[in-house]
């Protein structure tokens, strides 16, 4: 029997920075683990062909921050670089150009391949929760297209339950959907260290003893509050920063951090300084040796998107949490993934966008409550042994081969 090709389309894959592309190249370097030929097209500042490992990299010239038409640009590319190349059994796409699903479907009829759709967020059926909103005959077609791509695929893998049931009750077959959970960095999963939780005993700020992060912020010990990754239009921030103004004057030991960089993180460093808040911290994106004792450094995580969002995207800063056991908190809806897992692993809580107050109560209650923080990381840390990476790759590698098993196993050679 021969070795099973798979193509893999995605606008993000490493250096370049994003949730999507961390995940592709795990699941990618898996697949080639074992025994498959793996060839990802992505987008780079030139372009060019790779290698990562076993796994060939053929990179279009593209901008890291693409606008309407550069996205529209791009999606021609990554089209066209696909179907100059031999044909692959399976070919899989990702949500990153956006309707990258249509793009599959026009590859799989002329390449007569397996087509996988990888639906890391739902378009264009998000596009009014990113603030664009399109008229309504264009949003209607683009609808179609998607949902039309998706319903011809062999298989749509979805990230999160409440995903699954947006496009169940928009018309796709069940039988044609599977979850599988996206999972945290690697590098979040190693050994853990010396922990010290000795805080949350005596009442005081509860703080990892084996934090190397805290000590290069020379500020002593705070109870931190964590935002860590992208701020995007589905992240509103009003929400928190009202719980930071409010904690300022209540209790300033308990500290906001916000790592990442973009526009949004400017205006937070406008707003935190017109409002003169003390206790809100800003980072940028730090380098992956740093990221364990980052996250460890939380001793409450938050997670931010817009309650009509729900079933169309799952934020990835859940796992990332979890794989380090601590309390999350996430603004939103309580409809959706994120919601759910929370509440299921006892792991969190949940508050709805425009109530400031009722999320400073919350984390005033984990900064005080030994009981209540060190329950909420008993749960934090049960999911994070669930939502491991190898679990959601074994599961993907597993549905791939039975969706080109006949086909490899009857192609003579």
């Amino acid at each position: 029997m021969r070795r099973p090709s798979v193509l893999f389309l995605n606008r993000v894959y490493p250096p370049g920075r994003g949730a999507t592309g961390r995940v592709l190249r795990d699941l990618a370097r898996s697949f080639a683990r074992e025994g498959w030929q793996v060839t990802v097209i992505t987008t780079g500042p030139k372009a060019g062909t790779e290698r990562d490992g076993a796994v060939r990299i053929i990179r279009v010239k593209g901008p890291q921050k693409p606008g309407t038409a550069g996205y529209l640009a791009l999606w021609a590319k990554i089209l066209f670089t696909a179907l100059k190349l031999p044909r692959t059994d399976l070919l899989v796409s990702m949500t990153d150009p956006p309707l990258l699903a249509a793009a599959g479907d026009l590859i799989k009829r002329v390449k007569k391949n397996r087509h996988v759709h990888w639906c890391q967020d739902l378009y264009p059926d998000i596009l009014p929760a990113l603030g664009t909103n399109l008229p309504e005959f264009a949003q209607g077609f683009f609808k179609r297209v998607a949902y039309g791509a998706m319903g011809r695929a062999d298989k749509v893998i979805v990230i999160g339950r409440c995903m699954a049931r947006h496009l169940t009750y928009n018309g796709l077959d069940p039988k044609q959907i599977t979850v599988i959970p996206n999972w945290p960095d690697f590098e979040l999963i190693r050994p853990p260290g010396k922990n010290g939780f000795n805080g949350a005993v005596t009442g005081q700020p509860v703080v990892d003893g084996s934090r190397a992060f805290d000590d290069q912020m020379k500020d002593g010990p705070k109870f931190r509050v964590l935002y860590a990754g992208n701020i995007g239009r589905a992240h509103p921030i009003d929400t928190i920063l009202g719980a930071a103004e409010i904690l300022n004057e209540e209790h300033p030991e308990i500290e906001f951090l916000f790592v990442g960089d973009g526009p949004r993180y400017d205006e937070i460093a406008r707003r935190r300084d017109h409002l003169h808040l003390g206790n809100i911290r800003l980072l940028p994106f730090q380098p992956l040796g740093r990221l364990k004792p980052l996250m460890e450094s939380g001793d409450v995580h938050l997670i931010s998107m817009k309650e009509e969002a729900a079933g169309l995207l799952v934020p990835s800063k859940l796992y990332a949490a979890l794989a380090v056991h601590r309390p999350c908190i996430l603004i939103g809806p309580e409809h959706s993934e994120t919601a759910k897992v929370l509440h299921d692993f006892g792991a969190g809580q949940v508050v709805a966008q425009g109530h400031p107050r009722e999320l400073a109560d919350k984390i005033k209650e984990y900064r005080l409550n030994s009981d209540r923080w060190f329950a909420a990381h008993d749960g934090a840390s049960h999911a994070g042994s669930i939502f491991v990476p190898r679990e959601s790759i074994n599961a993907w590698i597993e549905r791939a081969w039975g969706v080109v098993e006949q086909d490899v196993r009857h192609t003579v050679l």
